[in-house]
């Protein structure tokens, strides 16, 4: 069952693009466009205005470690952590498939920036999120919600979507306004 979204998510940021290549940033709160991330595949950015509040959203997909372009994952890499440095001190919820797991250096890279992964906050570390088609037996956490400071995260869920190979990881975030 496919639904209109537009009523419920009227505001979005997207870099065009079939299939991995585009991506969309859809949200409840105005949204104003950022650069985003340069990448092979689509990683736009937006500042939601989230009741008076300016909270950074970056979309995060690099492309994937494989032979011969690990360089350009950990370029990609480079650039959302470059977004989140650029101004430590702003909320911000950069998510989405980064192709990497807690156990890739690149990765704790990120982390080390400030940021939490919201489902380790959740409780719910190392949930495989691909393959779908072995997750949750068999898989690794690739999926991922990495907030600041300013927010608590609570519920991490993974759901299983059609037409996807990925698990969907959703969480509650609750934004502390006195930063």
């Amino acid at each position: 069952l496919r639904r209109d979204l537009a009523a419920d998510y009227p505001h979005r940021r997207a870099v065009a693009g079939g299939g991995s290549e585009g991506s969309v940033i859809l949200s409840r709160f105005p949204l104003e466009g950022t650069a985003g991330v340069p990448g092979t595949l689509g990683m736009p950015g937006a500042v939601a205005d989230v009741d008076g509040h300016a909270v950074r959203l970056q979309l995060a997909h690099p492309m994937p470690p494989i032979p011969g372009q690990v360089d350009v994952w950990e370029r990609e890499l480079r650039g959302l952590r470059d977004v989140v440095t650029a101004d430590p001190t702003a909320p911000t919820v950069l998510a989405g498939d980064f192709n990497a797991s807690q156990d890739h250096a690149a990765f704790r890279r990120l982390l080390d920036s400030g940021l939490s992964d919201a489902a380790r906050l959740g409780g719910a570390y190392r949930v495989p999120t691909w393959p779908a088609r072995t997750a949750p037996t068999f898989g690794v956490q690739i999926d991922h919600v990495l907030v600041s400071r300013q927010f608590a995260a609570d519920r991490p869920r993974f759901l299983d979507l059609a037409d996807t190979d990925h698990r969907t990881l959703v969480v509650d975030l609750a934004l502390h306004h006195g930063g």
